[in-house]
């Protein structure tokens, strides 16, 4: 059975005027999985508010102490991008919270998959810093609880446009916990290079690809058949956990890839295989970037139908693109960053 995350207090969480991250971007989803008939697929997961514990997993302990002193009931800003309102340290410990119990709710066996709709986003938060309209690292701290409660190996696998830097950061010494990525570059924040993977202690954790914009749901298809999925195998994670952000969609306002929804429907597909190969199906989705509200309803949506179909959809595999391609060189030098790497 799949478990989900829909509720109010995520719309609580108040925009200033014109900003991308606003709380019609959780509607547009909840809009969505509704029609979608969620309610009769899955099962509704009550929202519940980070512990502390939780929280300092993946955060310093002075960080969460600035973020109390300055967010509970007031408004204002954490840097040029990030902001909070009276509701947003609710939110914020709710959508980390919501995460955890996803994750330790199906790493148990009491649900077979998740999808966490939940704002604000959170894999730009660094261990210790807000940015890019992250305050908690929701899927950091899904990943830390999984491992408190038992799972020997994690793996976050983040498709949203712009590079997790906040989660590569938290896990960048971790050898038990697999960051990859496949994002726009050069992009904001500027992160996500093949050559960055991972830690002394961790090296071959933290993989990334780096597409060009332009990129299209054959290219992301081709990182996943040749880069990720074998990655994945190799590791055998008891979990596996997607940043997913939409805004790699074809019309969103703030990147230039061009992924439809079947291409985000192809993406889920091939991690629900390796996911039924490696870690008895155990896969939850947390929502991350995304701002055009059709790319956002109708990529969650084909994410939901993917984990929730009968039987698992068709999977075309995908050449890596021919020469010349910045793709297909992106592809191997990603490759190449990690060969003879575990």
């Amino acid at each position: 059975m799949l478990g989900y995350v829909l509720d109010e207090i995520f719309t609580h969480h108040r925009a200033p005027s014109g900003h991308p991250e606003r709380p019609a971007r959780v509607e547009a989803v909840r809009d969505a999985l509704l029609a979608a008939h969620v309610a009769q697929r899955g099962t509704q997961v009550a929202i519940r508010t980070a512990t502390d514990e939780e929280l300092a997993r993946v955060h310093s302990g002075a960080y969460l102490t600035e973020l109390e002193r300055l967010v509970p009931g007031k408004s204002g800003w954490l840097d040029p991008d990030t902001y909070y309102s009276p509701e947003t340290w609710n939110a914020a410990r709710a959508a980390a919270g919501s995460a955890c119990e996803l994750a330790t709710r199906v790493l148990s066996g009491q649900l077979a998959q998740g999808i966490a709709v939940v704002r604000p986003p959170g894999h730009h938060a660094t261990r210790d810093t807000a940015m890019g309209f992250c305050l908690l690292n929701n899927v950091a701290a899904a990943a830390a609880a999984a491992r408190a409660a038992g799972a020997a190996r994690v793996a976050i696998v983040d498709w949203d446009v712009h590079h997790g830097n906040g989660t590569q950061d938290i896990f960048w010494n971790d050898p038990n916990v697999l960051y990859i990525s496949v994002h726009q570059f050069p992009y904001y924040p500027g992160t996500g290079a093949a050559s960055e993977i991972g830690g002394p202690a961790a090296l071959g954790a933290t993989m990334n690809v780096g597409l060009p914009a332009g990129s299209r749901d054959s290219d992301y298809c081709a990182v996943f058949d040749h880069v990720f999925v074998p990655k994945l195998e190799a590791w055998k994670p008891d979990l596996i956990l997607i940043s997913a952000g939409f805004d790699a969609y074809e019309h969103d306002p703030l990147a230039g890839m061009r992924v439809t929804h079947a291409g985000f429907a192809q993406l889920a597909a091939r991690l629900r295989s390796v996911a039924e190969r490696v870690c008895a199906g155990r896969l939850v989705a947390v929502l991350e970037g995304g701002y055009d509200l059709d790319g956002l309803g109708g990529g969650m949506t084909a994410t939901l139908n993917t984990l929730v179909a009968p039987s698992l959809p068709v999977i075309v595999p995908v050449a890596i693109p021919p020469e010349p391609s910045l793709a297909r060189a992106a592809i191997e030098g990603t490759l190449a960053a990690h060969r003879g790497l575990t």
